[in-house]
């Protein structure tokens, strides 16, 4: 048990890294643990095997255990394996959770779809029980007034027989009656259970669609959930008239499926499309609302669905909200028009522009980019088989309304705040000031797999270091986990030294990747988030020339080179070159600066650089024609010339002539 709980704890610090058999940064601190798990592997194959008393089997695992011997040389390519297998493995369960919830679903409506038509059965019985009991009534009648004239014995005898049928087909009749209501009644409760569900739902999807603002997964099929809101309205408007049919007012399963139809009406508007949660003002932008009971409205008149901006109070009572704007809003309006092909039914507001905005009275130190407004939209709708118009609304995600560019950064980080921390059914549009690290790094790591479009997570390095950058504590060793972050150490407060705040840097990070260093990044040759400290130990000791890539702690979207070199003195030091910026790497690509630097031989532990990355390399240019001498960029480090003692080296860019070619 031991051993097994030991190869756990193995797969989990694994399973939570990026683990690249061709990632040569990570290699020195991975290693151990992948020669750690195949060993406990082959140990536990082994242990099994003489357990088991059946021989095949025995032979089996013996066999299995020695060809496990070919990972001893790669232990990492062993531990890719295992996460992969463990990662489908966990796809698969959750395809199943998913799978079973949808089927969950389906069969309480399939279960509700019987009952209704078990009414419907009861009723028409009723029906012909009921016609017989009328003839039969009719039949006595009429016998017991020729029994009156004649006094006939075999007529006494016909009138007792239609006696006793009339109170056998009186008893079937009421007890039926009886069976029809219980049947309504569990019917309207076996409704409202699969509504409830549904308007859960409903709100799971909107959450999700919230919190894919930080790259969390989201599935926007609203199909199934179209389906199911018809469904239900279907078997409502059966209910209603199976208690019409009834003859009599059964108050009380009239309201209930009048309040649920009511319910379900007015839940059934979804903002399809998002409108764009920073919205800069005389900009234009889109937004698609969606109605799922698009095919049940009345035929006639056309449903024309209004935005208007609201704020932060008056998104907590939207009901009594008025037509007066806190924003003019340019092309507000749009009518819901039904597509047969897709069978949805949506109206799009296209060209929508912020003209000018009213802001409320700001709290403390409170910024315009953390000012959270939301658009609202609304309608009156009519429904096939309904006497009444039904009043509509739903309400978008926060957005923030800026007036310049260089707000839209802050406004960003708002956004991912409340994305990322807000609670189901909360108070609009309330957020934690303080959240645990682990929160805030799951939030980070999301983000940055998103924007950059990568599989490569950040791992156990980078996030300390990240943790150790936004808590100022450089030297602190321990776990943060639970430590609490708050907003203003996220994005309020500028950073010790600095002139931007945590949010400002990091984002600026995914900004460089995303655009210059995806391929590298992916590939596990950008070691990324390293302290200089942390840097410092782990070059130690290694040759000149052996050097790691990482993002600048100091400068907003930058790239370093940090490497080993000699000092004077025939010891060593550590250089960070100058950081390379995306007006940088416009100009010459970071696989070409790389090839230009002569000081730097081996990315770590020990990969020649050529060797790493000659696929980035470009292609020498080509002869020009007149006979001009053709020309080109090179990076060079400068610090050699200038001071043998500078630990940041400074980076030229040299023009070079090819002397192949002549005037």
């Amino acid at each position: 048990m031991a051993q097994w709980l030991h190869m756990t704890r193995i797969l989990q610090c694994l399973s939570h890294e990026t683990v690249n058999s061709t990632s040569p940064s990570r290699i020195p601190s991975q290693e151990s643990q992948a020669q750690a798990l195949l060993d406990q592997t082959i140990s536990m194959l082994q242990l099994v095997a003489e357990q088991n008393d059946n021989v095949v089997d025995k032979m089996k695992l013996i066999q299995i255990s020695r060809n496990m011997a070919i990972f001893q040389q790669q232990p990492l390519q062993f531990a890719v394996m295992v996460r992969d297998i463990l990662r489908k493995e966990r796809a698969l369960i959750n395809a199943v959770k998913h799978s079973f919830s949808s089927n969950t679903n389906t069969q309480d409506v399939d279960h509700l779809v019987l009952k209704v038509l078990e009414v419907q059965k009861i009723r028409k019985e009723m029906h012909q029980l009921q016609e017989d009991l009328n003839w039969e009534k009719q039949n006595y009648e009429s016998l017991q007034g020729s029994f009156q004239h004649n006094g006939l014995d075999a007529a006494n005898t016909e009138i007792q027989r239609l006696q006793k049928r009339i109170q056998q087909l009186e008893f079937n009749v009421n007890t039926m009656s009886t069976q029809r209501f219980q049947l309504l009644k569990e019917c309207v409760d076996c409704l409202d259970h699969c509504q409830t569900q549904l308007i859960s739902r409903l709100k799971a999807w909107r959450l999700e669609q919230h919190k894919s603002a930080i790259g969390l997964p989201f599935d926007e099929n609203l199909n199934p959930l179209q389906t199911w809101c018809e469904q239900l309205l279907g078997m409502n408007g059966n209910l209603r008239q199976e208690l019409m049919l009834i003859g009599e007012r059964i108050l009380d399963l009239q309201e209930r499926l009048e309040h649920l139809m009511q319910t379900l009406i007015e839940s059934a508007l979804i903002v399809d499309k998002q409108p764009p949660q920073v919205i800069k003002t005389q900009s234009k932008f889109s937004t698609t609302v969606r109605y799922l009971l698009g095919e049940k409205v009345a035929p006639g008149k056309p449903v024309v669905l209004k935005a208007q901006i609201v704020n932060e109070l008056q998104a907590r009572n939207l009901a009594n909200v008025t037509g007066e704007s806190v924003a003019e809003l340019i092309n507000n309006s749009a009518i819901l028009e039904h597509n047969a092909a897709s069978k949805s039914t949506c109206a799009t507001f296209r060209n929508m522009s912020i003209k000018k905005i009213r802001r409320a009275d700001r709290k403390g130190t409170e910024s315009v980019t953390e000012e959270k407004f939301a658009l609202l939209f609304s309608a009156e709708i009519t429904i096939t088989g309904c006497d009444t118009p039904y009043k509509i609304q739903m309400i978008s995600q926060p957005l923030v309304v800026i007036v310049h560019g260089c707000q839209d950064n802050n406004a960003l980080a708002t956004i991912i705040w409340d994305s990322a921390f807000s609670e189901p059914d909360r108070v609009p549009f309330v957020v934690p000031e303080r959240v645990p690290w682990r929160m805030m790094y799951n939030t980070l790591n999301c983000k940055f797999i998103s924007e950059v479009q990568t599989q490569h997570n950040l791992d156990q390095f980078n996030q300390h270091f990240l943790a150790q950058k936004i808590f100022n504590k450089p030297d602190f060793a321990d776990d943060f986990s639970n430590m609490m972050v708050s907003w203003s150490q996220f994005n309020k407060e500028v950073l010790p030294g600095r002139t931007f705040t945590f949010w400002q840097w990091f984002e600026g990070v995914m900004e460089l990747t995303k655009k210059h260093l995806r391929t590298y990044w992916s590939e596990g040759l950008i070691f990324g988030f390293i302290g200089k400290q942390h840097l410092h130990l782990i070059l130690k000791d290694r040759p000149n020339g052996t050097f790691m890539l990482r993002f600048s702690d100091s400068e907003i979207g930058g790239i370093t080179i940090a490497y080993v070199s000699a000092t004077e003195n025939g010891g060593q030091k550590i250089q960070n070159i100058q950081p390379f910026t995306k007006r940088d790497l416009d100009i010459r690509s970071l696989g070409d600066r790389i090839r230009d630097i002569n000081e730097i031989t081996y990315l770590y532990p020990d990969l020649p650089k050529h060797d790493v990355f000659k696929k980035f390399y470009s292609e020498p240019p080509a002869p020009s024609g007149g006979g001009y001498i053709p020309v080109s960029l090179q990076t060079k480090d400068t610090s050699l010339s200038v001071s043998p003692t500078n630990s940041l080296a400074n980076v030229g860019v040299l023009i070079s002539r090819n002397s192949n070619y002549t005037m």
